[in-house]
């Protein structure tokens, strides 16, 4: 493994407690130790399931197996965490909500990659689908500023790769925008000033645009699925409503489309699961692909946080979405998860080691301004990935240094209460995640939706306006 310079950004007093320990966790823990001076006797894990206990044993870390519940998971966490100290919350199946709140009472910061809900609240029919969706969850944990509206602990919701780094490559690709169309070294400074600067680059569509080349030997088995980060988790997505953030220069509503009457109304949900959603999108390697419409909380958050209002009229908001091209095991495992009516199989594999070869190109793909379309994002290998950390593939290390980052700038910045990740500093979280993140780049394309089609079948597009909704969507 290539020898990393092990700079501390910063020095942690506190205790350090995983809640979960897949994938992602286990990615994250070398960089955490790595970069955060503290002792590793006080870092804990509190795990579901018995997965990466031997990753943890080669760190000397405490594992314990004790499944959080409703129930139980105050006295559980208790014994565990005190004022200053940190909950990292890299489980499924696990309220973020309850935990958060749990949070705030002890005085302890928070960071999750997701907002989860307790076992079954994702398909629980007795809750409607517009509470159970992405937006109403992230609605949940911004309900607590206003209960607690005198700060608080630092909790960061949504965090990783994306959501969380995504927002801040928003950020720089709309400063790399400005430089080169407007030719101004424009450097917002708050949440409105960069909302005007991305309304007067004319932006109105932003995906999170992915795609994922690792391939594994072994390759998919029948009846089982495979992915590169965690099945429960990526499944857990995938069968929610599928969700967007809903631009102001949108002008046809989809016929499965539904508006939430709460709440910053930024988003619309399709009442139908993100995995049966496709959509067109670009990346500088891939070109044109078709990808999975995925609810994602930056879908939300983004077109909430470059929203322009004049009065309580919305003026100016982009349309933002997650375009999800996985590896291609995965595309297969949906296509017969699906196929089964969306009944799991029993067989889940996370492609780590099995991996040959491969990248996962990830990263903000801007459209409707003066240059077109406008990409700026991490390439990163599974060899590169290898590396530079282990217990790493390409894609859980590109999640695992955007987790890093923002726990560095919470510790940081303790007293901030709820964040959402375009409320960080990313200048800060990126000079921590780059050195992990391969090569990260920008490129223009004259790409859009309706580049090259219509050869086979006549469609109905709106030719009028490229950056339509109806446009991107495959049907």
């Amino acid at each position: 493994m290539r020898e990393m310079k092990e700079k501390k950004h910063a020095k942690f007093k506190g205790r350090l407690l995983f809640v979960g320990f897949g994938s992602v966790a286990q990615g994250a823990l070398p960089l955490l130790l790595r970069h955060i001076d503290m002792p590793s006797d006080r870092i804990r894990i509190v795990t579901g399931d018995p997965r990466g206990v031997e990753e943890a044993r080669h760190f000397g870390i405490n594992f314990t197996v004790s499944p959080l519940t409703r129930e139980n998971y105050r006295a559980a966490l208790d014994p565990l965490l005190s004022k200053g100290d940190f909950l990292l919350n890299l489980s499924v199946d696990v309220s973020s909500v309850a935990l958060i709140e749990y949070c705030y009472e002890k005085g302890v910061m928070y960071l999750d990659t997701c907002i989860e809900p307790w076992l079954g609240g994702y398909t629980d029919t007795g809750v409607s689908a517009s509470r159970r969706s992405n937006y109403g969850l992230r609605e949940e944990v911004l309900e607590l500023r206003k209960k607690y509206p005198h700060g608080g602990p630092t909790v960061i919701p949504t965090h990783g790769a994306n959501p969380g780094l995504i927002s801040h490559w928003v950020k720089q690709a709309l400063v790399n925008l400005a430089r080169d169309i407007k030719k101004s070294h424009a450097f917002p400074k708050t949440k409105a000033a960069w909302a005007r600067l991305a309304m007067q680059l004319g932006v109105k569509v932003i995906h999170c645009a992915e795609r994922d080349t690792q391939i594994a030997d072994p390759g998919k088995r029948r009846f089982e699925f495979v992915n590169t980060w965690s099945v429960d988790g990526f499944v857990g997505e995938g069968t929610q409503p599928c969700e967007l953030g809903w631009g102001s220069h949108e002008k046809h509503f989809p016929r499965d489309g539904r508006q939430h009457r709460y709440g910053c109304k930024a988003a619309i949900y399709l009442t139908r699961p993100g995995a049966s959603v496709k959509v067109r999108s670009w990346t500088p390697m891939e070109g044109h692909f078709h990808g999975f419409l995925i609810t994602h909380g930056e879908a939300i958050s983004i077109s909430d946080y470059y929203t322009v209002r004049d009065g309580d009229k919305v003026v100016y908001r982009p349309t933002c979405h997650y375009a999800y091209h996985p590896c291609d095991g995965t595309v297969l495992s949906v296509h017969e998860y699906a196929g089964k009516n969306w009944d799991l199989p029993q067989n889940k594999r996370i492609l780590m080691d099995e991996i040959t070869d491969g990248i996962d190109e990830l990263g903000a793909l801007l459209m409707g301004h003066a240059r077109g379309a406008y990409w700026y994002g991490s390439r990163l290998s599974v060899h590169e990935a290898r590396k530079l950390a282990p217990f790493n593939n390409a894609t859980s290390l590109q999640v695992a240094a955007g987790v890093m980052g923002a726990v560095i700038w919470a510790m940081e910045n303790p007293s901030r209460g709820v964040c959402d990740p375009d409320d960080l500093d990313f200048q800060r979280v990126l000079e921590i995640a780059n050195p992990y993140l391969g090569n990260v780049v920008g490129a223009y394309s004259d790409w859009t939706p309706l580049k090259d089609r219509g050869r086979l079948f006549p469609e109905d597009v709106d030719a009028s306006d490229p950056w339509q909704f109806k446009n991107f969507r495959v049907v």
